[in-house]
C-alpha cells in the first residue's frame, strides 16, 4: 500500500462510483478542486481510496473521501487520515473538519473529531458536521 499526492482528475472515479453513483459523473467535481490537495492509495498500482483537503486561512476541510467497497474495512481509509492529519499538523493548520455522513460518525471519532452541529441533509443523505484541533 502506498499513499500519494494525485490530481483531483484521478479522484473521480472512485468518488462517483462509492459516494454518488446514482448522480452524473460531473456532480462529483466540485469547483475547488483545482486548489485541493488530494490523495490516493494505491495497492498493487491500483487506487483504492481518495480524499481531498481545501485549505483555508487555518482551517483544514476534508471532502470526498472515499474507498472502494472492496477494500472497506481493512485500514485503508484509517491510514489514509492519518497520513493527511499528520501532514497538516506540519503546517499552520489549526483545525481539522469535516461535514461527515451519519452513516460514518463513529468512524471520525476514532481520530479525536467531534460533532460541532446539528444533524443536516443534502439530497436524502443526512451528515453532521464534525472537526478537531490540530
Amino acid at each position: 500500500m502506498k499513499i500519494r499526492r494525485i490530481s483531483w482528475q484521478q479522484t473521480i472515479p472512485l468518488r462517483h462510483r462509492v459516494l454518488w453513483p446514482n448522480k452524473p459523473l460531473e456532480y462529483c467535481h466540485i469547483p475547488e478542486d483545482d486548489d485541493g490537495l488530494h490523495f490516493g492509495v494505491f495497492v498493487d498500482d491500483l487506487l483504492v481510496c481518495v480524499a481531498s483537503v481545501y485549505l483555508t486561512l487555518n482551517k483544514a476541510r476534508l471532502r470526498k473521501f472515499a474507498t472502494d467497497p472492496q477494500y472497506q474495512n481493512q485500514g485503508i481509509g484509517s491510514q489514509l487520515l492519518t497520513f493527511i492529519i499528520t501532514f497538516l499538523k506540519g503546517g499552520t493548520v489549526d483545525y481539522f473538519w469535516c461535514d461527515a455522513r451519519e452513516s460514518a460518525l463513529e468512524f471520525y471519532k476514532r481520530f479525536d473529531m467531534h460533532v460541532c452541529s446539528e444533524r443536516f441533509f443534502k439530497g436524502e443523505v443526512a451528515y453532521y458536521k464534525m472537526e478537531v484541533a490540530l
